[in-house]
């Protein structure tokens, strides 16, 4: 649901931006790139030392570009199988990266494996609801199903949470660092819930598939 909505607002308002930096003669997939390394950097780095407020805002200013970059070719008249993989693939490393940071932390100084172990399924989970969605489509089955938590809604619970959690050592805000493990559980068990709304859905239309095949030969 977010992906439907929130995109296409953000689609408006970047699209000057996008604009701009076309005329400066910056492509694409150099927006694809650095959105991607920024990403990684504001996870990796300021993650692992439990600066989530400051992380967030760094992960929040480049990953927008995943917007951008699409735009961008839009407006180009070029959209091509090359962007559209290599948008995709940049997608999955950096939301590795921004669950891969919170799991450092709690492997670390964060000091809890067991919120270790949930943030490395969400991460896990994240990839196999998107491989799930590929795979199905890549053997000719349209996947059509809204899953309860997919990408957007993954990354907004996340980094809204995780950012807000930062206020406790940022800015001496008490008790509110507890948010950012309700988010990861929120994030896990709708990743759950997800995973099997495609895996139904794809055995549900795979039958399907061979129920209208096999009519067909013995038509």
């Amino acid at each position: 649901m977010l992906n439907k909505y929130a995109r296409a607002f953000f689609t408006r308002v970047l699209t000057p931006f996008a604009a701009m930096l076309l005329r400066a003669g910056v492509s694409p997939d150099v927006v694809t790139l650095v959105g991607t390394c920024g990403v990684m950097a504001g996870a990796l780095v300021f993650y692992p030392m439990g600066e989530f407020f400051w992380g967030t805002v760094v992960i929040t200013l480049f990953v927008f570009s995943d917007l951008v970059d699409g735009n961008m070719a839009r407006q180009l008249g070029r959209s091509s199988r090359w962007g559209a993989f290599l948008d995709s693939t940049l997608d999955r490393v950096a939301d590795a990266a921004v669950f891969g940071g919170i799991a450092l932390w709690y492997a670390g100084r964060g000091d809890s494996l067991l919120l270790c172990a949930v943030t490395i399924f969400c991460l896990a989970s994240g990839q196999v609801v998107s491989y799930t969605k590929a795979r199905g489509e890549s053997i000719g089955l349209p996947v059509n199903v809204n899953g309860l938590v997919e990408r957007a809604e993954r990354l907004v619970i996340t980094l809204v949470l995780a950012g807000l959690s930062g206020f406790e050592t940022t800015f001496g805000v008490p008790h509110i660092g507890v948010l950012l493990p309700i988010a990861l559980w929120v994030v896990a068990a709708g990743s759950a819930v997800t995973l099997g709304q495609r895996v139904v859905t794809v055995r549900r239309e795979a039958a399907e598939v061979a129920q209208a095949e096999e009519q067909g030969r013995t038509a």
